[in-house]
């Protein structure tokens, strides 16, 4: 699989600079053969083979290894699944994605936008569930006053039902938009947009 993603790169950019496979091997002081082996993915270059072809392909050999992004729904689906750590501590939320994305963003194919639009979800609820919870304490301790009937009489249990429904939304927005991903459809997230 990678010598087959490496040998359509090479291709693609001998095509791309206008290099026909003999002009590929005069300019590389390769062997014509050697070119076609690389090209069929029946070889993989190595060491000054690899400077070679960079040099004349006008790039660096890392960016020639990881020069274009691979589709894998695995990944997208972890990536997808893993704002469920929030579940354990609230930024993990954020964090889990944050370094995910942050790995992959330019090497798996849809990483970055999904990625992007997981994360503005994630640090916006975040936000809301924080001030969610700020508010209630300062109503609490009298710091803010408010005159609603359920809080001046310290019931729990609308407070309860708040933060379950704000959870049950996030998990649900996790879960649909992970397997909306994982089948290559759009995925919506509500949120305020901080990644562009």
């Amino acid at each position: 699989m990678k010598n087959a993603n490496l040998a359509k790169k090479i291709k693609e950019l001998r095509v791309r600079h206008g290099f026909s496979q003999e002009t590929l091997a005069y300019e590389t002081n390769l062997g014509l053969r050697t070119v076609q082996r690389i090209e069929n993915g029946e070889s993989e270059p190595r060491g000054e083979t690899l400077k070679r072809l960079s040099i004349a392909l006008k790039t660096s050999p890392d960016e020639l290894l990881d020069w274009s992004e691979q589709e894998d729904k695995g990944f997208l689906l972890l990536l997808g699944l893993s704002p469920l750590s929030f579940l354990i501590f609230p930024l993990l939320g954020i964090i889990a994605p944050l370094v995910l994305w942050i790995a992959k963003r330019n090497k798996i194919k849809g990483a970055d936008t999904y990625g992007k639009k997981l994360l503005n979800f994630q640090i916006t609820w975040s936000v809301v569930l924080f001030l969610a919870y700020l508010f209630f304490i300062l109503a609490m301790f009298g710091v803010i006053t408010i005159e609603l009937d359920f809080l001046s009489s310290f019931d729990s249990l609308p407070i309860i039902v708040l933060f379950l429904g704000l959870y049950f939304i996030n998990i649900s927005f996790i879960v649909v938009n992970a397997i909306l991903m994982f089948k290559s459809k759009n995925v919506w997230y509500p949120s305020v947009r901080l990644l562009k």
